[in-house]
């Protein structure tokens, strides 16, 4: 279902071997937290999905971990950003601006979290949505229009 979705917005996308129930699991686990179904969903299909430019749309899971455990944990960001405890960040536009799941409160809802100015807003009303837009609209800088 996922890949087909990423298929109808670009038909150039890029897939990965699937991720494994028990590593979906374990990454849990690390986080402490739920991975939204649908992203569990989708990487099960791919572990990850490769957008325009070889950018990574959805990280692979090991990349979704090891991101938001540095994210949430680093006291350098702390000093220089909001918190970003209610975010999982799962994919990026290959510039430093990063895509995530809202998960306080929990909502289907992906926002962008602009790297420069520290700004969060949101892009898409769920992961279907998000891969429509990313993967449709031809350039990494597709949420600024």
């Amino acid at each position: 279902m996922w890949r087909e979705t990423a298929l109808q917005a670009s038909p150039s996308v890029g897939f990965r071997a699937p991720a494994r129930e028990p590593e979906l699991a374990e990454a849990e686990r690390r986080l402490g937290r739920e991975i939204p179904s649908e992203l569990k969903q989708m990487l099960l299909e791919s572990n990850g999905v490769i957008g325009h430019s070889s950018v990574d749309t959805v990280w692979p899971l090991d990349q979704i971990v090891e991101q938001n455990l540095l994210f949430w944990s680093d006291p350098s960001f702390a000093q220089l950003y909001m918190s970003f405890d209610a975010l999982l960040f799962f994919g990026d536009n290959g510039g430093g601006d990063q895509f995530a799941f809202v998960q306080k409160p929990q909502r289907p809802d992906i926002f962008v979290w602009e790297h420069e100015t520290d700004s969060r807003r949101w892009v898409a009303g769920d992961l279907r949505d998000y891969l429509g837009r990313s993967l449709r609209h031809g350039g990494d800088d597709w949420y600024q229009m």
